[in-house]
């Protein structure tokens, strides 16, 4: 029969195994979040500084899209950069270009911005709503405090639809 010294001991091993596999597991997802981060970084290393990475669009009901948003810093690692971000969304509107403004987006009048803080990258999301009878081209995002900012502009890309040439 099993000493009570050789079961406490193959116990202890057990737990020992399982905690490694558990932290193996740990680690392979921490080094999959750096790769994501790398990719996210250098991609935007020619453009210095504040910058908009991406900006994609999802359908819900009539009418409404869900937008979300990714941003990065490059310019000063570890420094939080803070701001507002708003965006315009330029298109066609019976026959003539057309442009929608942040408020008319969210059907109200002087909605602030969406404030970010974020090291080195944070994602943003929220609903907007296009006119009926308008067809998104492009979005315009600006970062930044009130007046001043960078502004950058995307074609509308839609979340899972194929990319359109350049960005």
């Amino acid at each position: 029969q099993m000493g009570i010294r050789d079961r406490i001991s193959r116990a202890a091993n057990n737990e020992v195994q399982a905690s490694l596999a558990e932290r193996d597991e740990e680690i392979a997802g921490l080094r999959a979040d750096v790769a994501f981060y790398e990719r996210l970084v250098g991609a935007t290393s020619q453009r210095k500084g504040l910058n908009t990475h991406s900006i994609e669009f999802r359908p819900e009901a009539a009418g409404t899209w869900q937008y979300a948003l990714v941003l990065t810093q490059n310019l000063n690692r570890g420094a939080i950069s803070q701001g507002q971000m708003r965006f315009t969304v330029e298109g066609v509107k019976n026959g003539r270009l057309a442009t929608v403004s942040w408020d008319e987006l969210h059907q109200r009048s002087n909605v602030p911005g969406q404030e970010y803080s974020f090291r080195y990258f944070q994602q943003l999301g929220g609903s907007v709503i296009l006119p009926a009878d308008f067809t998104p081209q492009r979005v315009k995002v600006t970062l930044g405090s009130g007046t001043g900012g960078s502004t950058q502009v995307f074609d509308w890309k839609q979340a899972g639809a194929p990319a359109a040439n350049g960005e």
